[in-house]
Order: C-alpha cells, then sequence, then structure tokens
C-alpha cells in the first residue's frame, strides 16, 4: 500500500481488481477545501485512458511490474515463446498479449516483457525495427522518391506503405509503434 504523495509517472497502480499506469499527474492544493492529486491512467491490458481524481494521503493499492530483456525464439501454436535472456526461463505469452507487436518480430529478437504476479501484461519492442520487404509490386519507370506510396508486404507478413521506388528484397526501417516506414537500410 501507498498513498497518494508516492504516485509518480510509471506507477502501477491496482484499482477495482484491474492495472492501471500513471502517465501524468498534478498534486493540486487549491485555496479552499483540501489537497487532491489529478491523474491521467492507462489500462495495462486494454491500453483505455481516463482521469482520476484522489484524495490527498488517500491509501491506494500499488502493483509489481517486472520488466525484462526477453528473446523472441518462436511461435507455438497461438502462444509465443519468450526466453529470458538472463536465467534462460521460458515463458509462453498469448496472441492476445502480444497484439501488433506481432507484426514486427522476427525469431532471436529482443523485446521487453512486462509481467505482474508471473502473467504477462504486454510486450515493449524496440522503437523501429528493420525488415526485408518480401513483396511489393515493380516500381515504374520515372518513379522517384518524391512520388507517391505503394503496399509492400514485410517477412513477418505485415503490411506498410512504401515509396514507389522501393524494391522486393530491400531492407527497411519500421516504426513499431505505427507501422510507418522510417527509410531505407543499405547492409
Amino acid at each position: 500500500m501507498a498513498t497518494t504523495n508516492d504516485i509518480k509517472n510509471g506507477t502501477v497502480l491496482k484499482l477495482d481488481g484491474q492495472l492501471w499506469t500513471v502517465i501524468e499527474f498534478q498534486h493540486v492544493k487549491p485555496g479552499k477545501g483540501g489537497a487532491f492529486v489529478r491523474t491521467k491512467i492507462k489500462n495495462v491490458l486494454s491500453g483505455k485512458t481516463v482521469d482520476k481524481t484522489f484524495n490527498a494521503g488517500l491509501k491506494i493499492e500499488t502493483a509489481s511490474v517486472d520488466r525484462r530483456d526477453m528473446q523472441y525464439l518462436y511461435k507455438d501454436g497461438d502462444d509465443f515463446v519468450f526466453m529470458d535472456t538472463a536465467t534462460y526461463d521460458q515463458l509462453n505469452v498469448s496472441a492476445a498479449t502480444v497484439g501488433d507487436a506481432a507484426d514486427y518480430m522476427l525469431e532471436s529478437q529482443t523485446a521487453i516483457v512486462a509481467t505482474n504476479e508471473g502473467v504477462p501484461l504486454y510486450i515493449e519492442l524496440p522503437s523501429s525495427v528493420v525488415l526485408e520487404i518480401t513483396y511489393t509490386e515493380p516500381g515504374l519507370q520515372g518513379d522517384r522518391s518524391t512520388g507517391g506510396t505503394k503496399p509492400a508486404t514485410l517477412e513477418t507478413g505485415a503490411q506498410i506503405q512504401v515509396p514507389l521506388f522501393l524494391e522486393q528484397g530491400t531492407k527497411v526501417k519500421v516504426d513499431t509503434r505505427d507501422g510507418s516506414y522510417l527509410g531505407r537500410v543499405n547492409d
């Protein structure tokens, strides 16, 4: 248990049986009445964001979230198998927990796996990854970098928009947060 004075960005709170991460907080002491803490919190599992106000000094329950670097090994049915790089323990993470991160994960890639009491909460990838284009329509004569975009399929099966001049077999840098093309990578 902690009090509202212990709230800071990144703190994970347990409210009504659900885990919430503090995104923003502000201690407010109005001229009249008691002090309070205004927070913006995000549900760890659903990603839903809400504003919540706590009275100052109120006891709140915090949760411990263990964030570890793990290596993605392989897909086993609907689960993704990760290995702790320090202890070599393996952890099965459901496809629902991995979510959109599956579009940018290759085998043996490192990711951060957050767990609470042994239960995987979410996967955090690096902000960008390098992937190879496995299929895209061929570019036409005269297509240059100032032109439009076309769909391309990556080696993970994800589809992104790339400039017209890119061809199959090209390695590109992709933003894992929104799936946008960041640039071509030369080996």
